[in-house]
């Protein structure tokens, strides 16, 4: 169960020629595909383009009308192999991840397409995460693009200009017989605009054309004596070509090139920014009606040399936007002007930060200190960005100090099944002691901020039993803890974790989190999920997997709220005697999942007059001697801390909030931990039966009576 519909959006994707379209980003990238005539599609969820697969999932009526083949890749690699079909054939096909890390995954098939080359027109479309919105490492993909000579496109954050960038696309890679990466920034994703639609094509040969009429072309493979030519036509045959297709299809666009003796080189998914950055300071306006010329680079790799001699050539200077490291762009920009012979003054990261996102902040301050220096009367304003940060007017300037803010980390959601589980792992360290732990990309990588800490080091998605591999010693009765989700399992980690963990005999002591979905991406359905699915395969068992590759000792515990249990086996896990890899598949549902669920099943109940019942848990304020172990043992966003009510007591009491849904971890920690008996459940009931009302009434009247003469002598007590 993905993490939205998009049942009712996709109807849109129908509409034809005529018609204005006003979509998400996303949507814009799955109806410019049906215009282009796509024959498959596929992918890897991750931000920020989890969404477009969640979109062709609920398309698929109209991609089966169409003869489009989709599918949910079992990683970036398979993604990214699924474009073999546009080698040999006329097809044009795409494949989606997420950026750098989707693109390490992709690499070797990636590599191996672009050196045998393409017929059909291949698009691989990434989600830029990089910059403050990251969830990972902060990398570039045009290395990739550079690295196997495919061409980049980064257009302008624009609706219009990203439908087109998506069919143009498909043209370039089939103009130039090379496959084509389209960068589509975290706002470019999620943007909303209006463009005009087209009518979908039917693809002019479908997949099953191609079963049916099978080709080879032994020089498209990539095997020597074939593979030492491939260079030679990148080089001679394919980027000449592309070069003239970019040029004549004026894909890089040129602003206002005769306002000035100065400019502005930009990549094409910066060019919001900086607009913006230039209409503070005077001289642009919202319709990008610019006084500075500007060179906005919706193709950032090939460069076009021409276009930039061109660009700068009668120019005193020239400021490159160039968002990242290492400085590609400005390497390049700098040899051709030079090979040109062309004094163009460029500056880039010498006025802009060395790295990290250009935000707005940093773009004005940059092209500010550009234009200061080489033509100040073009500046009609000083915006507050420019202020001090030391300025207390400036906007950028801290309002409280950070010595009295404490950071707030990422965490589990409230009622998450993962919390026990880290729990349970610290309380069996009591009898063990202390492990290394491998962490991996997922949810359950929160575990390494307090409350838990633990995890040392996290080396990719599913690569967390391998990221502990050398940790492996007969000499000490100490074993390493891997974790992985099962998403990672089935991404990459049955074979490069477990089942290289098998091969090698190691003591290693694996943690599979079965949550149900690939969580961490947005609640996709895996090969493990419970889900009855009419298009796909479900409710295979990862213990069944890892005996299947030869593991002995495994243990699957399907209710990870009982912390005891959970405590328990993991210190069978790290005692036993047994030899060879040691696997433990805890399994519940992730919260997130379970509430959209319950919380739609619980609204239509409650609109219907039926009797609901909900679970919460609290203190009893009484009892709660204020220590705070239940919360530093949990974590859990719904326990906090609150006013004693006693007065000759100070240190706060723990509190339930209201958003608890019910998980009752702090109890079972509480019990499992022997730590107070202050834990009580409680359960809120709507739309109560007359029975129900009538025992509530008795309840509380008998309450009122009973507290009548405790009262008294607390007022007695207070008066005194």
């Amino acid at each position: 169960m993905a993490e939205r519909s998009f049942a009712a959006e996709v109807k849109q994707l129908r509409n034809g020629a005529g018609t204005t379209l006003h979509v998400e980003g996303i949507l814009a990238v799955t109806k410019a595909l049906l215009q282009s005539g796509v024959a498959y599609v596929g992918g890897y969820q991750g931000a920020p383009i989890s969404h477009l697969m969640d979109v062709l999932g609920d398309a698929h009526e109209i991609l089966d009308e169409l003869g489009v083949y989709f599918e949910n890749s079992a990683s970036e690699a398979t993604a990214a192999a699924m474009l073999a079909a546009s080698v040999h054939y006329p097809l044009r096909g795409a494949v989606t991840f997420k950026s750098t890390v989707g693109l390490n995954v992709a690499s070797d098939a990636l590599a191996n397409l672009a050196s045998g080359g393409v017929t059909g027109g291949a698009l691989v479309i990434l989600g830029e995460d990089y910059g403050e919105g990251s969830s990972i490492m902060q990398e570039r993909s045009h290395a990739f693009a550079m690295k196997s000579q495919m061409w980049l496109l980064d257009p302008r954050p624009n609706v219009s200009a990203i439908v087109d960038a998506v069919e143009v696309g498909f043209e370039l890679s089939e103009a130039s017989n090379t496959p084509v990466m389209l960068d589509l920034r975290l706002r470019s994703c999620h943007l909303h605009g209006a463009f005009g639609a087209k009518d979908n094509k039917r693809p002019p040969m479908t997949v099953t054309d191609a079963l049916e009429n099978p080709l080879r072309d032994i020089d498209r493979i990539v095997l020597p004596p074939a593979s030492f030519l491939h260079e030679k036509e990148k080089i001679h045959d394919r980027w000449p070509a592309a070069v003239k297709f970019i040029k004549d299809r004026g894909l890089n666009e040129v602003f206002g090139n005769d306002k000035a003796d100065i400019g502005i080189i930009v990549q094409g998914g910066l060019y919001n920014t900086l607009n913006r950055s230039m209409e503070l300071l005077g001289c642009s306006d919202a319709f990008g009606r610019t006084q500075v010329p500007t060179y906005v680079m919706n193709v950032t790799y090939p460069v076009v040399d021409d276009e930039i001699i061109e660009f700068c050539q009668g120019k005193r200077a020239v400021l490159l936007l160039e968002e990242g490291q290492p400085d590609y762009i400005e390497q390049n920009l700098n040899a051709i002007l030079r090979r040109a012979d062309i004094a163009t003054a460029l500056h880039g990261k010498d006025m802009l930060t060395l790295a990290g996102e250009y935000t707005s902040t940093v773009v004005t301050r940059g092209v500010n200190e550009f234009l200061q220096r080489y033509l100040p009367d073009v500046v009609a304003h000083q915006p507050a960005l420019l202020r001090d940060p030391d300025d207390p007017t400036s906007p950028t300037a801290p309002r409280v100090s950070s010595e009295v803010i404490s950071p707030r980390p990422p965490g589990l959601c409230t009622g998450c099944p993962e919390r026990p589980i880290f729990s349970g792992l610290k309380l069996a360290e009591r009898e063990t002691g202390k492990h290394h732990v491998s962490a991996d990309i997922g949810c359950h990588l929160f575990a390494v901020n307090a409350p838990f800490d633990l995890g040392a080091t996290t080396m990719g998605y599913g690569l967390g039993s391998a990221g502990a591999s050398a940790l492996n010693s007969k000499d000490t009765d100490r074993r390493s803890i891997a974790i992985m989700g099962d998403g990672g399992f089935w991404h990459n980690g049955l074979t490069s974790g477990v089942g290289n963990a098998v091969f090698n005999k190691s003591d290693q002591v694996h943690l599979i989190v079965d949550n149900a979905y690939a969580a961490a991406t947005g609640g996709q359905d895996v090969l493990s999920s419970q889900a009855d699915l009419p298009t796909r395969s479900t409710q295979h068992p990862i213990e069944k997997a890892v005996r299947g590759i030869g593991v002995k000792w495994a243990r699957t515990i399907k209710n990870t709220y009982d912390v005891g249990k959970v405590r328990d086996t993991f210190v069978e896990a790290l005692t036993t005697d047994e030899a060879g890899p040691k696997v433990l598949v805890m399994q519940s549902e992730c919260q997130l999942n379970a509430q959209r669920r319950v919380k739609r099943d619980r609204t239509k109940a409650l609109a219907a007059g039926k009797r609901v019942v909900r679970e919460r848990f609290g203190v009893d304020p009484e009892t709660c001697t204020g220590d705070h172990a239940c919360i530093r043992i949990s974590g859990c966003p719904s326990l906090t801390i609150a006013p004693n009510p006693d007065p000759m007591r100070t240190d706060p009491i723990a509190e339930v909030l209201d958003s608890c849904v019910g998980c009752g971890v702090c109890g079972a920690n509480a019990h499992a931990a022997v730590l107070c008996p202050s834990f009580y459940r409680t359960d809120v009931v709507d739309n109560p039966t007359r029975r129900e009302q009538l025992l509530a009434n008795v309840r509380s009247w008998w309450i009122k009576i009973a507290s009548r003469g405790i009262e008294r002598r607390a007022a007695q007590f207070e008066a005194a």
